[in-house]
């Protein structure tokens, strides 16, 4: 029993007093009045009127290569890489963010793993690797290794199942179906060009209608949905036409293109790229920089399009090969005050992107209530020193401020003493 706390419950404008939340195995068994009594042989824990609010939720995460550096990703043995990704696992989860979606990389293994409570960490909902055309966003091989023989074995990067090469409807089905036989909770293509890879430029359109539809019908096959990765409004609008049902990033669309995200009741998982403190930098003068400031001219205008056609907006880091960036998770997400209010933040990053997490239907991994303190949903819980809707900045700095980090009703930090 959680006794003496504020609550920010996933959906409110402000945090309230006067409840105490009891827990009972991994669940919230009840939200009830101050003075209702404690259950007999209940473990009591007094917040000292400090904030409870749910475990955070990135919705936008590489659970492998948000540490990993690009050079080790391609070279290092795997064994190094999964005890990398295990070690950020759990200081993402000592972050207070206590589910992650991942979209691209091969996760599966430590997914069970933590799971299985072998390793702490968040959940995960998985993509595997992303699949992209040739040339395309995940295709990462050395300019060496083409053309390919057409008995050409798999590139690194496939191997590793970090990004897979698929190019027809054919093949698009065949790699699709394979993530789903993965584990995958939802397929991530990649539509458009990207700043990380290096052999395409950030304005060019990637896959067909027809190839995007050969995915979406896996998927909805299995009753889930494809997410793409996708700046640029021809890339958005042949992908929407193809019938995903969620876009990644975006931040180069136009008018017309958030107008039809809109009517079609698409998600838009936006991220707050800026050229910041927060941004993953790129040597200055190379191709991925120069792409990366293209990108960044886009984002205030993105936010401006979600918000006027009221599209569906989550929110994610997309923090890559980068340990220093990957621990300043809460203060990417505490920027977010630069289009909205730190009660919309927070509801974003808690409710609403649990509501995203969902549209995996019956490929959910956790089918339970999330992102919010009411009955019957995950006991993933953050007792936060303050209040963060006053000041969301508390949450940039986890290790003061986070007193108690709860997943699945297991207490993984209690600094209370």
């Amino acid at each position: 029993m959680f006794t003496n706390i504020r609550i920010f419950d996933g959906r409110s404008k402000a945090t309230g007093g006067g409840r105490q939340v009891l827990i009972e195995g991994n669940r919230i068994k009840a939200v009830v009045p101050a003075s209702a009594a404690v259950p007999e042989g209940a473990n009591v824990i007094d917040g000292g009127g400090r904030t409870l609010i749910p475990g955070l939720i990135d919705a936008h995460w590489h659970t492998i290569m948000s540490a990993v550096s690009m050079i080790d990703l391609l070279t290092a043995d795997i064994g190094y890489i999964n005890l990398l990704s295990a070690d950020q696992a759990e200081k993402t989860l000592m972050r207070g963010f206590t589910s992650v979606r991942d979209l691209a990389g091969p996760s599966f293994g430590l997914k069970r793993a933590i799971d299985a409570g072998l390793n702490a960490g968040p959940r995960i909902w998985p993509s595997g690797g992303m699949i992209s055309q040739t040339s395309g966003h995940g295709d990462f091989r050395m300019p060496y290794e083409v053309p390919a023989a057409l008995n050409a074995g798999l590139s690194r990067g496939e191997v590793l199942n970090g990004g897979v090469v698929a190019d027809g409807v054919e093949q698009v089905l065949k790699r699709a179906r394979e993530q789903l036989m993965l584990g995958a909770s939802q397929l991530k293509l990649a539509a458009g060009g990207g700043v990380a890879s290096n052999f395409d430029p950030i304005d060019v359109s990637q896959y067909t209608e027809a190839e995007f539809r050969a995915a979406v019908d896996a998927a909805e096959n299995w009753g889930t949905y494809v997410t793409i990765h996708g700046y640029t409004p021809r890339a958005v609008q042949t992908a929407l036409r193809g019938g995903v049902r969620c876009v990644d990033h975006g931040q180069m669309i136009d008018e017309e293109t958030a107008r039809i995200i809109a009517d079609k009741g698409v998600w838009l998982c936006l991220q707050p790229f800026l050229d910041n403190e927060f941004a993953n930098k790129y040597p200055e003068g190379s191709q991925s920089a120069a792409k990366q400031k293209t990108m960044f001219a886009g984002t205030d205008n993105a936010y401006g399009l979600a918000k006027k056609f009221r599209i569906k907006t989550a929110w994610g880091t997309d923090v890559l090969h980068d340990p220093k960036l990957a621990d300043r998770q809460g203060g990417i997400l505490a920027s977010m005050t630069r289009w909205y209010s730190s009660d919309e933040v927070l509801k974003m990053a808690t409710s609403i992107n649990a509501e995203l997490l969902a549209m995996s239907g019956p490929r959910n991994p956790y089918p339970g209530k999330l992102g919010v303190i009411e009955p019957t949903a995950y006991a993933d819980l953050l007792l936060v020193d303050g209040d963060p809707i006053a000041d969301i900045q508390l949450l940039a700095d986890p290790d003061r401020n986070l007193k108690i980090i709860m997943k699945d009703g297991r207490i993984y930090k209690n600094s209370l003493a």
